[in-house]
């Protein structure tokens, strides 16, 4: 009993030690400042008595209103001036946008072709002028055998582009080489598949209903840095035969070859390759009639360059 009532001693005491102490720490705290009492009857709410509260939120005389949309202010900047009064200069100012042409002329084969028995000489070549979306475009392309020209190709495009990697062009083709020549309107698509795959398609119409459809792919891998090797494939088809021009109907012609190429820079590479080309359909009865082989196996060697 008596240690009962020695401890319930001892927390009367820690308890009152414990007010004590809570009332001065009250007592330092200064007193917060009375508000004084507002009368209500003297505030002026701006309503009329008897009429409709002021929706608008009229905020010092601003007409919402005109904000949106309508003609500038009498004092507006020309958006298409120079900020602050500033230009130039002496300086021209600077072109933005589509406004510079540009050239360029890449021969992508300029070759030697060796079959069983026989040597040739090859090219293919695309020149352009012109601005980002509309250029003007020059494709040619032909074989020399013995002196004398051979399938010879020459196009005069206008290339527009449609897409970030796509050109739709439109044009003439001119055949020569091989008597009578031919010409044809042409128009087709050329650009970047997925994959980086570059593709060529062009179909042609000539004089008295001819048609033809021209397909080029190839893809490059670089082994290295400076060493690429380009698969690549051609087709032609063509929807009337041409006698005069020892062409049947249908697929005429089908290349398929790899060329290594090593970059000593990247604007001149020379390149080896092999290649399998061959005659279809109708095209065959008139390479068997020269004796000629309708297919064979073709290595080739040559200088791709750019400028």
């Amino acid at each position: 009993m008596e240690n009962e009532t020695m401890i319930n001693y001892q927390v009367k005491i820690i308890a009152a030690v414990m007010a004590f102490g809570m009332s001065c720490a009250w007592a330092q705290e200064p007193a917060a400042p009375a508000i004084p009492e507002m009368d209500h009857s003297k505030m002026d709410h701006g309503v009329v008595p008897g009429a409709a509260a002021d929706t608008g939120h009229d905020m010092g005389g601003m007409d919402h209103g005109s904000m949106q949309g309508g003609s500038a202010p009498p004092d507006a900047r020309d958006p298409h001036a120079y900020s602050g009064g500033y230009d130039f200069g002496p300086i021209p100012p600077p072109h933005m946008g589509d406004v510079h042409n540009f050239h360029g002329l890449l021969v992508d084969r300029f070759e030697r072709v060796r079959t069983r028995d026989n040597s040739s000489t090859e090219y293919e070549l695309q020149g352009w002028f012109g601005r980002d979306y509309d250029r003007a475009v020059l494709k040619a392309e032909g074989e020399i055998d013995d002196g004398e020209h051979h399938e010879l190709s020459t196009e005069l495009l206008w290339s527009h582009a449609v897409a970030a990697y796509w050109n739709t062009q439109l044009g003439l083709r001119h055949d020569g080489g091989i008597e009578p020549s031919r010409t044809w309107l042409a128009f087709g698509v050329q650009g970047l598949a997925p994959y980086w795959f570059e593709v060529d398609v062009t179909g042609y119409v000539g004089e008295h209903g001819r048609t033809a459809l021209s397909i080029e792919a190839e893809y490059e891998l670089l082994l290295t840095q400076k060493l690429v090797l380009q698969p690549r494939i051609e087709a032609n088809i063509h929807g009337k035969r041409d006698a005069e021009r020892e062409l049947g109907s249908g697929l005429s012609d089908l290349t398929a070859g790899v060329r290594l190429r090593y970059e000593f820079r990247r604007e001149f590479a020379p390149y080896i390759g092999v290649e399998r080309s061959g005659k279809f359909g109708g095209t065959t009865d008139f390479v068997r009639a020269q004796g000629k082989p309708a297919k064979e196996t073709r290595l080739v060697a040559g200088l791709r360059f750019w400028f």
